[in-house]
């Protein structure tokens, strides 16, 4: 139960600064407001995309969603204390909005021969380099 709610709370955060939030967010409402008031569920997810989205680019957005993903656990894990029924309609949310682990990244590299290794990615540091002494047999320099 654990996974499911942490999935949950992972992929209604996520989905709320894209574009398919408007395809997920009455479905969350629904959610949300399970034996409630969906007009009040519905108004306090807006009021957390807006936040979410004016923190997008500032120092503080890290933190806002994280914060943000651990009350949307909270609320997850109490509602399904209340309602183990929501589960069903939770794990349906997460199969059908959440990124689907089955997704890779192929990188490839063109226009020329390599002769070493190849790291891609943001930032490295501290990387060395071992190459035998003189040229490569198949390399002219």
């Amino acid at each position: 139960m654990a996974t499911l709610v942490a999935s949950g709370a992972t992929t209604a955060v996520g989905l709320m600064v894209t574009d398919a939030w408007g395809q997920a967010k009455q479905r969350f409402v629904a959610l949300f407001s399970r034996g409630g008031d969906p007009a009040a569920a519905d108004g306090e997810l807006d009021r957390t995309r807006d936040a979410l989205l004016a923190a997008a680019g500032t120092d503080d957005e890290e933190a806002l969603v994280a914060d943000i993903t651990a009350m949307v656990r909270l609320r997850l894990r109490g509602l399904l204390r209340q309602d183990p029924g929501a589960a069903d309609e939770l794990r349906d949310l997460v199969s059908r909005f959440a990124p689907d682990a089955g997704d890779s990244v192929h990188n490839s590299i063109s226009g020329g021969t390599v002769h070493g290794p190849v790291f891609q990615g943001h930032t490295f540091s501290g990387l060395t380099f071992h190459r035998p002494d003189g040229p490569a047999a198949d390399r002219t320099d």
